[in-house]
């Protein structure tokens, strides 16, 4: 699958989760971006790190929507964890996962050097 066609399904997973969530994008990216997996601002824009577009569907979702939660809650406290736990049942394992994905990726480019 090419690079655009990825973009374009992850992008229409991200507004499905908007709808979802009943959160309003004005702007969405996908782009790369150096030290986060994603960001946002209360105004409706969001960016997602293109790294973001090899991984599983499971571990995209959940930095889709941990990203979009941060619309109604700007912290990782119990409100946000309740709310990740609702959407995503045992989202700590796929924070895991995210976690090993991103070691992997560390350690290949470790390893090019």
């Amino acid at each position: 699958m090419s690079n655009r066609n990825d973009k374009k399904l992850f992008k229409a997973r991200v507004f499905e989760w908007a709808d979802k969530l009943d959160v309003q994008i004005r702007s969405l990216a996908i782009r790369p971006m150096r030290n986060k997996w994603a960001s946002c601002a209360t105004a409706g824009n969001v960016n997602f790190n293109d790294e973001l577009l090899a991984f599983d569907r499971d571990v995209a979702d959940y930095v889709i929507v941990h990203e979009l939660l941060h619309f109604f809650v700007p912290n990782h406290g119990k409100l946000w964890k309740s709310l990740m736990r609702a959407h995503l049942g045992k989202y700590e394992e796929l924070e895991r996962q995210l976690q090993e994905s991103c070691n992997k990726l560390e350690n290949a480019a470790d390893s090019g050097r």
